[in-house]
């Protein structure tokens, strides 16, 4: 069997090493470096950031635990250094794998030729089976000096030279505010502008409230219901450029000046050069559409996964797609359940969840009670000095009456009472300990399953057993 993976990011490398190892012949296409927007512009330098800040933040509470007399500097060359060093150090982990005798690594841009066939820099390859894995480029808002000089994305804002004084960061999702808690760590002044009510708006909204105050705290000045209309130059010199950002909110024009921008409004789907239509694989501005148990495109011999298929743009939902994919090519039966997805973000307190929100729930018709504990009553969180933060649990309810049980039947949802739907939590270390959650709610299990688990004692993960004992 032959098989063509157009993409060596998360859903296309590690898909290519288990068909590998299976026996298949795979031709893996990449355009850039291998590792894709998570290793190379994405998860893995900024969690680098991410700890240069945790040492600062931990410097600056480091009389508070008895720590005197520090004196340090702050070398911004170092920490880019360091961070190239280890996006290369993990470049080369996959450079090394991908050496497999039944992988071809093909350098340059895919383009289809014909369902079977892709050209790659003039050379054509062909296979019995093709996986689109190109992932996503970051999205822009269609405003006056969106495409001035100067304004970041995601990718820029990893190579600049200096930390910026004042940053404007346009979008309060996941990349948003994760660049805010670094850079507020590092020294700057960061005001972020959501346009949505709520921060992190597919999250559940008493996590993104709690996690608003708890950021406002740092001194990150976040403003919802924020709609940005423009951005112009102030004042220009050399090395010193001076930028305004219009917003609306709540009837009102408002401006914040910044000496950096970065555009945080998401991500979408990397289809150029691709050459989709004249194959005729379905596409819409969103990405490739595909079944959701086999990542299938509407051409059975081709599959979309990952950030090009628009369902969840997360690294290990992309490597589970791929596998997905390459079973269902394989004849193994093997299913993902989108639903039930983790995700994280890295800002300081962490945040992360798991399954279904409250609002989820509602708009389902399911009847839930919510379970709630804090980091405040945790012991290891009290001996660690962070103890901000909350876990919330989403159990399935007995309904109150046969209008709930209607509501229910009419969006096809069976779910019995005391099933543990959701977790979503932030605090210290709160990507780690979803993941105890996310592996019972995949499991499906209740909260009686939950509760009979032990934990040791001091943990951080004793959030979820306040949780479920109520």
């Amino acid at each position: 069997m032959k098989l063509i993976i157009i993409g060596a990011g998360p859903g296309g490398y590690e898909t290519a090493l288990v068909a590998a190892k299976r026996g298949v012949e795979v031709v893996l296409i990449e355009a850039g470096h291998v590792g894709g927007t998570c290793l190379n512009e994405g998860c893995i330098p900024t969690k680098a950031f991410c700890k240069n800040a945790e040492v600062l933040d931990g410097l600056r509470e480091a009389e508070t635990l008895g720590v005197t007399g520090l004196s340090y500097g702050f070398d911004f060359g170092v920490v880019t250094a360091r961070k190239n060093a280890v996006v290369e150090q993990l470049r080369g982990g996959v450079e090394g794998l991908l050496g497999h005798k039944n992988i071809t690594l093909a350098r340059g841009k895919a383009s289809f030729k014909d369902p079977h066939t892709v050209v790659v820099e003039g050379a054509e390859y062909t296979a019995d089976y093709i996986i689109i894995a190109t992932g996503s480029v970051s999205a822009s808002l269609p405003i006056p000096g969106a495409d001035l000089p100067g304004i970041l994305t995601s990718r820029e804002i990893l190579d600049i030279q200096e930390v910026p004084k004042r940053l404007c960061v346009i979008g309060g999702g996941v990349i948003g505010l994760e660049f805010a808690s670094i850079f507020r760590s590092f020294g700057s002044e960061v005001t972020v502008l959501e346009y949505f009510k709520e921060i992190l708006p597919r999250f559940d909204s008493d996590l993104s409230k709690r996690l608003k105050q708890s950021l406002g705290k740092r001194g990150i000045e976040i403003c919802t219901q924020a709609q940005v209309t423009g951005i112009e130059i102030l004042r220009s010199a050399q090395d010193d450029t001076t930028y305004r950002v219009s917003f609306t909110r709540k009837g009102k024009e408002e401006l914040v000046e910044a000496d950096k921008v970065l555009m945080a409004v998401g991500r979408k789907a990397n289809v150029a050069s691709l050459n989709l239509a004249d194959v005729g694989i379905e596409f819409t501005p969103r990405g490739i559409v595909v079944d959701d148990k086999t990542m299938q495109t509407n051409i059975p011999h081709i599959y979309a996964v990952g950030d090009i298929n628009g369902k969840m743009m997360l690294a290990h939902a992309a490597t589970f797609q791929g596998l997905v994919a390459l079973d269902h090519i394989m004849g193994i039966e093997n299913e993902i359940d989108l639903s039930v997805m983790p995700a994280a973000v890295f800002t300081s307190p962490e945040a992360a969840c798991v399954g279904m929100t409250e609002e989820d729930c509602k708009a389902a018709g399911i009847p839930v009670k919510c379970l709630k504990s804090f980091f405040r009553a945790n012991g290891k969180a009290v001996t660690m000095g962070e103890t901000d933060g909350f876990c919330k649990m989403i159990v399935a309810a007995e309904p109150k009456d046969d209008s709930q049980c209607d509501d229910a039947q009419q969006a096809g949802v069976k779910i019995a009472p005391g099933r543990v739907l959701g977790c979503h939590l932030y605090g210290p270390h709160a990507s780690d300990i979803v993941q105890e959650a996310c592996a019972l709610i995949t499991r499906k299990a209740t909260l009686k399953e939950f509760e009979s688990i032990i934990h040791t004692h001091p943990t951080l993960t004793e959030v979820l057993q306040s949780a479920v004992h109520g």
